[in-house]
């Protein structure tokens, strides 16, 4: 399953310096950072509502532009899709309240 999320993870990694006329993650990467999470940020407004809405094709389809936004957004930062996997599997067997309690904010 994660396989599909390597090759769009190599995908937005060969394309980030790319024409940005004619690739997206181009453009994206030449708008800057901000951009970037202001994307990420929109695609998961669109899934909230899409979820409460209770609409599960709509739902697929902003999940699915969340991760595409926040594999941009990871890749412009240097980190990998194998970074967070990495995490969700330090994460694995605590208690969601435990973990976060842990958390040095």
């Amino acid at each position: 399953m994660t396989d599909i999320l390597q090759k769009l993870e190599a995908t937005i990694r060969q394309r980030r310096d790319a024409d940005p006329t004619s690739s997206y993650v181009a453009s994206l990467h030449a708008k800057g950072r901000a951009k970037m999470a202001e994307k990420l940020g929109e695609e998961a407004v669109e899934a909230v509502i899409a979820a409460v809405q209770d609409d599960k094709t709509e739902m697929t389809g902003e999940a699915a532009d969340v991760l595409f936004h926040l594999m941009v957004l990871l890749a412009d930062m240097d980190l990998s899709i194998d970074d967070v996997l990495a995490e969700l599997a330090r994460r694995e067997g605590l208690s969601g309240i435990a973990e976060k309690a842990s958390r040095k904010d």
